[in-house]
Order: structure tokens, then C-alpha cells, then sequence
């Protein structure tokens, strides 16, 4: 009953930027961590980005400085500012949401393809 959908992938050339966005709906409990991960092709899914309830964030280093996350806490959305974007950026960017508690759960998007290429 949980749902996690993103969007705002697209095709950008190095240098450009592009917005992403998701939503979660369903029952899903008010604290909770929301971040971006991405995977490219041959490689492991790795942590770009996280956000808490207060607005703390936490970045990978290789984006710092050009990504931005942010949140709108009572409607469960997210969103990844990516800009400077190089080819290295190359990758399915995933969408979660972790429950804060015990247990916790995690939920997970379908993906969002972003393809830097010139």
C-alpha cells in the first residue's frame, strides 16, 4: 500500500542540469529518511543523497556542491537539484523512504533514467 514514484529523468548535456522529484503515498509513518541512490550500468546502487524530518542532509562525496536535496515534509515529496551534471552521472536515480523505528522499513521508487551525454 505504499507507494514511491519519481520522475524528472531525462537526456542533459554536461554541464546541464535537471530536477528530480518524488512522491511517496500510502501509510507511511511522518518520520521518516528520504534520499536518492542511483546505479549505473555494472555497478553497485550507491548512496547519493538523504534528508531527515529537520532538514538535515547528507551527500556522497562526488556530488557535493552540485546536487541539492530538499523535502516537503507533510506531503512525503522529494527533490534532487542536479546540476554541473558530468558524464559520470550517468545512472538510474531511485527514490527511498525509511521508516523511523523499530522496526524500520524501507520503500523504494521504480527509478528515473538521467543520461549525461554531449
Amino acid at each position: 500500500q505504499v507507494q514511491v514514484v519519481e520522475s524528472g529523468g531525462g537526456l542533459v548535456q554536461p554541464g546541464g542540469s535537471l530536477r528530480l522529484s518524488c512522491a511517496a503515498s500510502g501509510s507511511i509513518f511522518s518520520l521518516n529518511l528520504m534520499g536518492w541512490y542511483r546505479q549505473a550500468p555494472g555497478k553497485q546502487r550507491e548512496l547519493v543523497a538523504t534528508i531527515t524530518n529537520g532538514l538535515s542532509t547528507n551527500y556522497t562525496d562526488s556530488v557535493k556542491g552540485r546536487f541539492t536535496i530538499s523535502r516537503e515534509n507533510n506531503k512525503n515529496i522529494v527533490y534532487l537539484q542536479t546540476n554541473n551534471l558530468k558524464a559520470e552521472d550517468t545512472a538510474v536515480y531511485y527514490c527511498s523512504v525509511r521508516t523511523v523505528g523499530v522496526p524500520s522499513y524501507v520503500y523504494w521508487g521504480q527509478g528515473t533514467q538521467v543520461t549525461v551525454s554531449s
